[in-house]
C-alpha cells in the first residue's frame, strides 16, 4: 500500500460507527484481559459498553503507563509565532474570515517570548502558526529554528502541512516533532468545516504523517478535534492511523492528543458533547491499546480534570500557555486562538504533579535520560 489513504478507503464511517456501538460487555472484558490489543479491542474500549468498566480501565491504564514511562510527566509550552491564516475553519479563532488584527512575530519579538518561556523553566517548546504560506513559510521556519535551537533541547511544530523535502530540511535545522491533527476523519464534515484554503484538501492533510515518516521525523503527533463528529468513531480512525504509522515508520515515536472544542470569538458549538468521564475513557482506551504512545493533555481542560488525569495515563502536559502571538511578553491582550481553561502557572502545575508522587520533566524523554 502506497500510503494511509489506501488503508482509510477500506473503511466505511457508518459501518465503523455501528460496529463500535454494537460492542458488548463481553467484548470489553476480552479486550481488558488480552495480552495484545487489536483495533477491534479498541472499538470495545471506546464503546458505550465500556462505561461500567471505567475503574478497571483506569487501573490498567495507570499500570501500563508507569511500566513504560515511570512516574514522570513531560512539560511543554506553546509559542505562537503568527495568527495569519489563509484558511476558513469554522472552529478556529484564526480563521481567515474573522475580523482581527494579524501579526507574525519578528526575530526580536520571538526572542522576547523565549526569554519569558525560559524563565518559566521550559526546555521543550511547541511552535504554532496559522496556515499562511506567503508569510509563515519554510524560509521563516528555518530562521526561527536557527534562533531557538541554542535555547531548547526539543522543538516541536504545529503549522501547515508541508512536503517531504521541506520536512527533511527543517529536521536538519533542529526540528524534532511535528503535530498534525486531522480534525475529523469524517470526509464530508471535514469539508463542511474547511470550506476555503489549502486545508480544505482532505487527502493532502490525511497523507501528511506519511510525508513526515518518509522525511525521518523523530516524533509525530496525531489527534482529532473532539466535538466536530462522533468522538468514538473519530478516535477509532486515529487509532487506525497510529497503528498503520507505527508499522510502516517504526523508527519514529508517536504522541496522541484529544482536544475538546473550546470557545473562541464567534465560535462554533460542538456537534457532539463529550463529558469528563468519557474523556477519561478515551485516554485509558488509547493507553490500553498502545503502551508506547505519549498522551498529552493541554490547558484546554479544566484544572480539576487535569489534576485527576495525572495518574491515569497521560505523559505530557502544558502549563502557563498563551494562544496568541506575543502572548507572553509582546502583546498579551490580543485575540487568542481559543480560550484557555487551566490558567495556573507552570510552577503551580509542577507542584500538583509532585504532590501526586510524579516528577515534572522539562526536557524531552531522550535528553532527560542521557543528561
Amino acid at each position: 500500500m502506497s500510503n494511509f489513504t489506501d488503508v482509510f478507503k477500506a473503511y466505511n464511517w457508518n459501518e465503523t460507527r455501528l460496529s463500535i456501538y454494537n460492542k458488548t460487555g463481553d467484548d470489553v472484558l476480552k479486550a481488558l484481559s488480552a495480552s495484545k490489543r487489536t483495533l477491534e479491542d479498541f472499538k470495545a474500549l471506546v464503546s458505550p459498553a465500556a462505561a461500567p468498566y471505567l475503574e478497571q480501565m483506569a487501573q490498567l491504564s495507570q499500570q501500563l503507563t508507569r511500566k513504560r514511562f515511570g512516574n514522570v510527566i513531560q512539560m511543554y509550552v506553546p509559542l505562537y509565532l503568527s495568527n495569519e491564516c489563509n484558511n476558513i475553519c469554522t472552529y478556529c479563532g484564526f480563521s481567515y474570515d474573522n475580523d482581527m488584527r494579524r501579526r507574525t512575530l519578528s526575530p526580536i519579538e520571538i526572542m522576547q517570548e523565549v526569554a519569558v518561556i525560559k524563565q518559566m523553566g521550559y526546555d521543550h517548546v511547541l511552535l504554532v502558526t496559522g496556515e499562511a504560506n506567503q508569510t509563515v513559510h519554510v524560509g521563516y521556519f528555518r530562521k526561527v529554528l536557527g534562533l531557538l535551537r541554542p535555547h531548547f533541547s526539543h522543538i516541536s511544530m504545529e503549522v501547515q502541512p508541508l512536503g517531504t523535502e521541506d520536512y527533511a530540511e527543517l529536521i536538519g535545522h533542529g526540528l524534532n516533532t511535528v503535530l498534525v491533527y486531522q480534525e475529523t476523519y469524517h470526509e464530508d464534515d471535514y469539508r463542511k468545516h474547511h470550506p476555503k484554503g489549502k486545508k480544505s484538501n482532505f487527502r493532502y492533510r490525511l497523507e501528511t504523517p506519511d510525508r513526515l515518516g518518509m522525511a525521518g521525523i523523530h516524533k509525530m503527533g496525531l489527534g482529532v478535534l473532539i466535538g466536530l463528529e462522533d468522538w468514538r468513531t473519530d478516535s477509532f480512525f486515529t487509532a487506525l492511523h497510529l497503528d498503520y504509522l507505527e508499522k510502516r515508520y517504526w523508527q519514529s515515536r508517536y504522541s496522541l492528543s484529544f482536544p475538546r472544542l473550546r470557545p473562541f470569538s464567534g465560535g462554533l458549538e460542538p456537534k457532539v458533547e463529550m463529558n469528563d468521564r468519557e474523556l477519561v475513557q478515551l485516554i485509558c482506551a488509547y493507553r490500553i491499546f498502545n503502551e508506547e504512545a505519549e498522551l498529552s493533555v493541554s490547558t484546554r481542560e479544566s484544572p480539576e480534570f487535569r489534576n485527576n488525569i495525572i495518574r491515569l495515563g497521560v505523559t505530557t502536559m502544558s502549563a502557563g500557555s498563551k494562544t496568541n502571538p506575543g502572548g507572553y511578553s509582546v502583546e498579551p491582550a490580543s485575540l487568542e486562538q481559543f480560550e484557555i481553561s487551566d490558567e495556573r502557572s507552570p510552577e503551580e502545575i509542577a507542584g500538583v504533579i509532585r504532590a501526586q508522587g510524579y516528577e515534572p520533566v522539562w526536557k524531552d524523554w531522550d535528553n532527560c535520560l542521557t543528561n
